[in-house]
């Protein structure tokens, strides 16, 4: 009789005997006085512990929704198999299993608002469950035990293809090109316009929650491997387009989508009324030892409007830089603290009321509330803001307004930073420079092969996409790797998409 070999399967149980438990935080009091980490350090062996318990609570799904269909992980991670491997104690396996379809899980694993874990199974039924497997905490677990054992190591191709790209921009789309496409045999250029690596990851994500040791770790690899960065170059301005077209076989744009959008709000031209940018790569200038920041909460009367992750940044910012106090406003009603099956079903993103760790720190948040006018002095600095209460409306074509409610009143405003989206790419000399043009969603188009309409020339994450997660814009520098390493032998042996939304958007 012939015995087959099985893996092991997930704990049947685990999640019954496990109760779901998220990683502990500093306490409130300290981290608010420094700009390290809002997550604690532990002991190592209670941290491996604590975190195999969680890892137990995955079940053996039929079909593991965290990482299949339109609602999971837009990178296809294998977060079943890495749970089970971070289960059985094979953390050397489970980090290679994570970076078989993530080259920075580091990054995703401190930003990433993690889609995975609303489509998990035990999402269904969480008052019998306990809740989602805490995936975004198993995977942080992994890579930062993988750095370390000291088991990331720089992984220089063996062969040369003879081929050169160029990547425009240093954000996690481009180095998620940059370094597939190093990995290939190209001898791939990275440029920058700032004076450092990392576009938003450097600039835009405060160091409490992204330390930027982490960043240069792994840029750190990524020269070893033999990518090469060049900062301080805007290209089609330092570098002219055409110059950049005749020394590189193919262009990647990864430039981002950085044009912010602003209010049109009576007093907005009064100091002290910034966009959100200004103030958070002000602050981690300053952070990186730049000089004290030019825009500063400190003894301010601090008020955000916006309700999404750089509104948090910012309120979180504030907080650090000694604010006489934080206000957040969001124009839409408070969501539910649970998911409404009706309106949001699983395995789908949830609409729900999303506490950030900054939001334990201080502060208020109001909702159902808009910016009536911005109220300034004499010298034409603000000093306070008139609010409506307002209500949203949504007609049959999805297209809302926004009604007021109630008479103005007034809140005490020294700084307003607006967090209201982005529109798009912006007005870039490289895209004029390339022969591009943008599309009506303020982005570059392409086509299937994530190629645009100039010939050799790529555009991928948020210049494509519009400003949207980290994890979508690592999703799209490796699907444009794989194209580009394509375009020039043939054919790749990089990975392919492997999520069907992470396909590109039509011409």
């Amino acid at each position: 009789m012939r015995l087959l070999w099985r893996r092991p399967v997930a704990d049947p149980r685990g999640f019954l005997n496990v109760a779901r438990a998220d990683a502990p935080k500093r306490a409130t009091s300290e981290r608010i006085g420094d700009w390290r980490d809002v997550y604690a350090e532990q002991p190592w062996e209670t941290w491996h512990d604590d975190v195999a318990q969680q890892a137990r609570r995955c079940m053996d799904c039929g079909i593991p929704f965290c990482h299949s269909g339109s609602a999971g992980c837009p990178l296809g991670n294998l977060i079943p198999e890495w749970n089970d491997l971070v289960r059985r104690g094979r953390w050397d396996a489970a980090a290679e299993r994570l970076h078989a379809t993530n080259n920075f899980p580091e990054f995703t694993g401190h930003l990433c608002p993690a889609p995975c874990e609303p489509a998990c199974v035990l999402s269904i039924a969480e008052d019998h469950t306990g809740g989602a497997v805490t995936i975004k905490r198993v995977e942080l677990a992994i890579i930062d035990t993988a750095w370390a054992t000291g088991s990331v190591v720089p992984q220089p191709p063996t062969v040369s293809s003879g081929r050169s790209v160029a990547v425009v921009g240093s954000g996690p789309a481009g180095l998620a090109a940059a370094q597939q496409l190093t990995r290939a045999g190209h001898d791939v250029t990275v440029y920058e316009r700032d004076d450092r690596v990392g576009g938003l990851l450097r600039y835009g994500i405060p160091e409490y929650k992204l330390e930027k040791c982490v960043l240069d770790q792994r840029l750190m690899q990524m020269r070893a491997e033999g990518t090469r960065f060049i900062t301080e170059c805007d290209v089609g301005v330092q570098l002219p387009a055409r110059q950049l077209q005749q020394q590189y076989d193919a262009i990647v744009l990864a430039v981002g989508a950085l044009q912010s959008r602003d209010a049109d709000v009576p007093g907005r031209h009064l100091n002290g009324v910034h966009l959100a940018m200004e103030h958070l790569v002000a602050a981690n200038r300053e952070c990186a030892g730049d000089g004290p920041a030019p825009i500063s909460a400190a003894g301010k009367h601090v008020v955000i409007i916006g309700g999404g992750d750089t509104a948090a940044d910012c309120y979180g910012t504030a907080l650090r830089q000694g604010a006489a106090s934080v206000t957040q406003l969001d124009r839409y009603p408070e969501p539910p603290p649970r998911r409404d099956s009706e309106r949001t079903p699983w395995p789908m993103w949830p609409l729900l009321l999303r506490n950030y760790p900054v939001h334990e720190e201080g502060g208020e948040r109001r909702f159902a509330v808009a910016a009536h006018r911005f109220a300034g002095d004499a010298s034409g600095s603000i000093t306070a803001m008139e609010l409506v209460k307002v209500r949203a409306h949504k007609d049959r074509d999805g297209n809302r307004s926004i009604t007021p409610v109630s008479d103005p009143f007034t809140i005490p405003c020294d700084l307003a930073l607006l967090a209201i989206g982005f529109e798009g790419v912006g007005d870039l000399p490289v895209v004029s420079g390339l022969g591009l043009e943008l599309n009506r969603r303020g982005t570059l188009s392409c086509g299937p092969g994530w190629q645009t309409r100039t010939p050799g020339v790529f555009v991928c994450g948020d210049a494509h996409r519009g400003a949207s997660l980290v994890v979508w814009a690592i999703a799209e520098g490796r699907s444009v790797a794989h194209a580009v390493d394509a375009y020039l032998t043939g054919h790749s042996d990089l990975p392919a998409p492997v999520h069907p939304t992470a396909l590109p958007l039509a011409l």
